[in-house]
């Protein structure tokens, strides 16, 4: 389980490094530059050790599928409550084949 939390916790940053200065287009480029990769630093913080625990239990290939579900988790929440976007049934359909490409991930045939 710390795998995961670490993991959403990682993402959380990562998504405002990467999309929270949206918000901001004022700001110069350099600023949001140096501003994100502050933020990234936190993410790395955690994303480093989260890959490295979950390696015990999990293939790199299943890492990266869960990390990739819990990114579009974040980013589904993350534009709905700080931009005000709408989430709309292609949202849910392409993540409902994302989790089905966990699925398959995660069970050999």
């Amino acid at each position: 389980m710390w795998t995961i939390f670490l993991l959403i916790g990682s993402n959380i940053f990562m998504t405002f490094a990467w999309y929270g200065h949206l918000k901001f287009k004022e700001v110069p480029l350099w600023k949001v530059i140096v501003v994100s990769w502050g933020i990234a630093f936190f993410e790395y913080c955690l994303q480093v050790p989260a890959n490295r625990i979950g390696s015990k239990t999990f293939s790199p290939d299943q890492l990266k599928v869960i990390q990739e579900v819990i990114t579009l988790t974040v980013f589904g929440v993350f534009s709905t409550f700080y931009f005000g976007d709408k989430l709309h049934w292609n949202h849910f359909a392409a993540f409902g084949c994302l989790v089905a490409g966990a699925f398959f991930m995660f069970h050999k045939f």
